[in-house]
């Protein structure tokens, strides 16, 4: 193991203390995925019905032959009526201007992470629910559109249930496992649980390899998203891949891109990908560039031209079966329509034609120069990590140890420990090599530094202490805040993501707290407002309350969720959605 800072020793006393955790045995639930696979008909969407394949793979790897460029979109209706009802419009509308869609992914509310009886014991939050069997069908079957599950599924502590029903529909690409390391089912914290949960669901799509089943990761989902370093990015597919493919048996397909902005990034992603997996890559899909997207909607619309070329060129240089997402250019403030769904799709046909006229003069030399280096580099951090955690008393052949542990020590500690020499000195001086997500945290910063350091504002928050913390997994905007205010004086404590109103209230209980400011993004900013009101009112705690992000919620009887601010400042919060009313807030 390679020891960079004086901390090594402390993380590494952590994963020695981490091997000591009992859990359950890997055999086991191998052995009971492989006695419930058996009562398993893997059903026929009628997408697949459609188009005469088994499965999704192989409908993937005719594209891969003919060239023809699959399309993929992220539904997130309010419910499953609405859902329905935006696929039957969406599919028809498009197949009026004569095009397809192949692909659906569908981002449900948390609360299908968690056990059935655990659902209604927690606020709403965007996307629907599925409730009942039809809802589960209507997905398969409303439209000859094929559905892929990714969001809290496999990786939360519904894994197996939610496996097994989306075999059921005929569901051949399910997800999303780099969520088991970042995301939290709302109000879950037992780790033990959804390991042994994920690694039996895993278990069950080795049984259905043959047949087309495929385990689906998008690595900016999860630590991939929180990693300074690509080649880091690039170690953690290597070790998914040797969790998921050599220790469990299932067919492993990566996803990245949301969080990569950089068009030889974007290329060169999908040639390191296709080396990671040998040569034997099947995409699931490649994410639209949701960091460069803001309010500006022809802005937008430009930025989603730009990542759209480039991925539809690199499909054309190297297929791999990946599917291009164009994003309505709505993505960036709320859930978008079905009609602005059908408007980014229509959009994403006339960029293929573009690509089509582009593509004998296109040179992907920066590209493969960036896959060959991060997949170097990448090899050397994961022997590392094995290494390591084998020297630290891990079981590296037991999956259920590896992905407890990984997910206990989570992603700075991973990469403080298991980086190169190269990494440390070297590659961290190229921005190239750093990962577009950690260039932007660093941008946002440098951009908001003089007004953190006026006198005006030291004045103000100096020796006061901050309480952050998001209410999902978004947290580089408060990562971003909590070193602005610490660099102005102030005391910070960031509690990170994921964090409920009853763990707020319980920091606040500890601690003397001038202000707390939370970010939000699921669609539940209210619902979680009334929580913490009620628990601080009940406690006794006075203190201002900061929320922002995209302060929405989830309203029955509506397709989307509704802006919420005035609601908010009724309970006697601050809205504070960008710098000028942060600095409001912050200077009043």
């Amino acid at each position: 193991m390679l020891t960079i800072s004086s901390e090594s020793n402390q993380f590494e006393n952590q994963i020695k203390t981490l091997a000591k955790t009992e859990l359950p045995d890997f055999n086991d639930l191998l052995a009971s995925a492989g006695e419930v696979a058996k009562q398993i008909e893997l059903g026929q969407s009628l997408f697949l019905k459609t188009t005469g394949c088994a499965s999704e793979l192989e409908y993937k790897q005719q594209c891969m032959k003919s060239g023809q460029i699959m399309y993929h979109a992220h539904i997130g209706m309010n419910d499953m009526a609405a859902t329905e009802s935006g696929l039957i419009r969406i599919h028809h509308k498009l197949q009026e201007r004569g095009f397809k869609l192949d692909r659906a992914g569908f981002a449900f509310d948390r609360r299908m992470g968690l056990p059935e009886d655990r659902w209604f014991s927690v606020a709403a939050e965007t996307g629907p629910m599925l409730e009942h069997s039809n809802d589960w069908h209507k997905l398969a079957q409303s439209v000859p559109i094929q559905p892929h599950l990714g969001d809290f599924m496999i990786g939360q502590p519904a894994s197996f249930v939610n496996t097994v029903n989306a075999l059921r529909i005929g569901c051949t690409t399910i997800g999303n496992l780099s969520q088991f390391f970042s995301f939290e089912a709302p109000g879950w914290d037992d780790h033990r649980f959804t390991s042994a949960e994920s690694v039996k669901a895993i278990s069950l799509l080795a049984n259905f390899r043959d047949q087309g089943v495929m385990l689906h990761s998008y690595l900016e989902d999860g630590y991939g998203a929180l990693f300074k370093q690509c080649s880091t990015v690039a170690a953690w597919a290597m070790l998914e891949h040797y969790i998921v493919e050599d220790l469990i048996g299932a067919k492993l397909t990566h996803c990245i891109g949301g969080l990569t902005s950089d068009p030889v990034k974007r290329a060169g992603w999908v040639l390191a990908l296709q080396k990671i997996h040998q040569g034997e890559l099947v995409g699931s899909m490649i994410y639209g560039d949701t960091i460069s997207f803001g309010s500006d909607f022809e802005r937008n619309r430009a930025v989603t031209a730009e990542y759209l070329l480039w991925d539809i060129l690199t499909q054309m240089y190297s297929p791999t079966g990946h599917a291009v997402l164009p994003l309505p250019v709505t993505e960036a403030i709320r859930i978008p329509s079905a009609d602005e769904i059908i408007e980014a799709q229509c959009f994403g046909r006339q960029v293929e034609a573009t690509a089509v006229r582009m593509f004998p003069h296109v040179d992907f030399s920066g590209a493969e120069a960036f896959a060959d280096n991060i997949c170097v580099e990448g090899r050397q951090v994961f022997e590392n990590a094995l290494s390591g955690l084998k020297q630290c008393g891990i079981d590296i052949k037991n999956p259920v140890q590896l992905l407890y542990v990984l997910k206990k020590m989570g992603p700075q500690t991973f990469e403080a420990l298991f980086s190169t020499e190269r990494q440390v000195n070297d590659l961290q001086k190229s921005s190239l090599y750093q990962t577009d997500m950690y260039l932007l945290s660093k941008k946002v910063v440098d951009e908001h530094r003089d007004f953190f350091l006026t006198p005006e504002l030291r004045k103000k928050v100096e020796g006061k202490h901050f309480l952050l913390a998001s209410t999902d997994v978004h947290e580089h905007a408060i990562g971003a805040l909590a070193q602005l205010l610490s660099e102005a004086g102030a005391e910070v404590t960031s509690l990170g993501a994921e964090q409920s109103p009853d763990q707020l209230v319980k920091q606040l209980k500890m601690l003397e707290i001038d202000m707390v400011m939370l970010s939000t993004h699921n669609g539940m900013a209210l619902d979680y407002a009334k929580q913490l009101k009620s628990l601080m009112q009940s406690s006794g705690i006075v203190v201002k309350v900061a929320m922002g992000g995209v302060l929405n919620q989830k309203i029955e009887g509506q397709s989307l969720p509704v802006f919420v601010t005035e609601d908010l400042k009724a309970l006697g919060f601050h809205p504070a959605t960008g710098l000028p009313s942060l600095n409001k807030l912050l200077t009043n």
